[in-house]
């Protein structure tokens, strides 16, 4: 590696370098909360107007720094630079205040679910979570809640800030031009795969059978049952049954369309009818009701498919794959019309790497669940169709698609232009940053404690 790397050489490998993910996004980046026993250090060390920098803050993200550093050296002022990121995502909050940026309660509720979600995954089920944290999945979704707000805030501030900002084909190249070219990134194998999935449909008997069950307890709570205490014993809603079928408080639209038209029907204290909805069947008591929101406790079923119920899709997809590999049909077609899964279907079924937006997936990051199916494919071929557990626990089947196998490869701009137009990019917006920072240090109150008064945080990036 060449040693004497300038600045803009060096900012430009490293944007590359952390968009092709060689730079890993931990848990805690994430905003999980921290487990029992990992307790860091407090203390306010910036103000910026009424928004904090603790030095928990700081210190979190060093120690990550000096983990991913595994003993190499590292920069000597790293600590002032991750307090002048921090700076800076504070002074985009206080500046979101007073420009009025807001982010709707419903988008911040879908990413804590969607965030609860893949940290399930991750550990292998709701009560190991639980168990890791001590405590039960509505606190730590509570917990989650306001460090997602600022995230989004600050994304959405960013937004206002960099949105406009594009890159043409000749700075593309220019910014590949200042990284050394023994600096630069070697690729292991890529893949593109596609896929197409389509759920099991639950058939009428397991759905009669879930009403019927509702009713049953609905009978029950009109009898003097406690609902509560129902609710804990038959709910298949792991995040409220513990609570008694108990959501909280919601505005109108942050609900389902189904339950909320129920539950608006009703006064409190009140039972609603079996209630479908996408989640499911639902039971609905009415709370209370509380300026513009709104309190409910419910029952959920989930109806359970079987092989019956599978086959039916698996029948679709064999069609489906005989006119794909007939030329009746392209693979992209077929999934934009077929496939359930919204984010792939809309890229022609192509699964999108999160790193840099395209379709190109390093082979060794791959689920194993695709790696070791079309580790043997050749590019072209469409497996039969598979059984196929989604991201919100369903059961379904789907069929994937080896579209291209990139072999191992040096960085290039004719191979890999979507990663080095999306790291130049990302440059480019960081240069916007700097310029907005440079504009608006000034517009705020802020106080910086003596221990990081050497780190001159009110300078642009660019300065120091």
């Amino acid at each position: 590696m060449l040693v004497n790397v300038n600045r803009a050489a060096a900012s430009a490998l490293l944007t590359l370098l952390l968009l092709v993910g060689l730079v890993p996004v931990s848990k805690a980046q994430l905003g999980i909360s921290r487990p029992k026993g990992q307790e860091l250090l407090d203390g306010i060390v910036v103000k910026v107007d009424n928004q904090i920098v603790l030095r928990s803050d700081v210190e979190l993200i060093y120690g990550q720094e000096v983990a991913r550093a595994a003993g190499k050296p590292l920069p000597p002022d790293l600590k002032c630079k991750i307090l002048q990121s921090l700076v800076l995502n504070k002074l985009m909050l206080a500046k979101a205040e007073t420009d009025s940026v807001v982010v709707e309660d419903k988008q911040v509720n879908s990413e804590v679910d969607r965030r609860m979600a893949y940290f399930v995954q991750q550990i292998g089920s709701e009560k190991r979570l639980e168990e890791q944290y001590n405590k039960p999945i509505k606190a730590l979704k509570d917990d989650l809640r306001p460090q997602i707000k600022e995230q989004l805030t600050q994304q959405k501030m960013q937004e206002t800030i960099t949105g406009k900002v594009a890159v043409t084909p000749r700075e593309v190249a220019q910014y590949f031009s200042r990284v050394p070219k023994d600096s630069l990134p070697y690729f292991s194998t890529e893949v593109e795969v596609g896929q197409i999935v389509i759920p099991a449909q639950v058939n009428d008997k397991a759905k009669q059978a879930a009403i019927a069950k509702l009713n049953d307890i609905r009978a029950q709570v009109l009898g003097g049952a406690d609902f509560a205490t129902l609710a804990k014993q038959y709910s298949e809603d792991p995040g409220s049954a513990k609570e008694g079928g108990y959501l909280g408080f919601f505005k109108r639209g942050e609900l389902v369309p189904e339950y909320e038209a129920a539950s608006m029907k009703l006064e409190p204290g009140q039972l609603s009818p079996v209630v479908q909805s996408q989640f499911g069947f639902h039971l609905i008591q009415f709370i209370e009701r509380k300026g513009n929101t709104y309190s409910t406790r419910h029952i959920l079923l989930k109806p359970e498919t079987g092989a019956a119920d599978a086959s039916a899709s698996a029948k679709q997809l064999t069609r489906l794959r005989r006119q794909i590999l007939s030329d009746s049909i392209s693979f992209a077609k077929a999934a934009k019309d077929n496939s359930s899964d919204k984010q792939s279907s809309t890229n022609g079924g192509l699964l999108a790497n999160r790193q840099d937006g395209g379709s190109r997936l390093p082979l060794d990051k791959l689920d194993p669940a695709i790696f070791f199916v079309i580790d043997t494919m050749k590019v072209g071929h469409i497996t039969p169709p598979m059984p196929y557990r989604t991201d919100d626990g369903k059961d379904a089947m789907r069929i994937l698609y080896l579209k291209s196998n990139t072999p191992p490869h040096q960085a290039n701009l004719e191979q890999d232009y979507q990663k080095i137009a999306a790291a130049a990019l990302n440059e480019k917006r960081t240069k916007a940053l700097d310029e907005w920072f440079a504009k608006n240090r000034n517009s705020v109150y802020l106080e910086v404690a003596p221990e990081y008064a050497q780190c001159k945080v009110l300078e642009s990036t660019d300065n120091r």
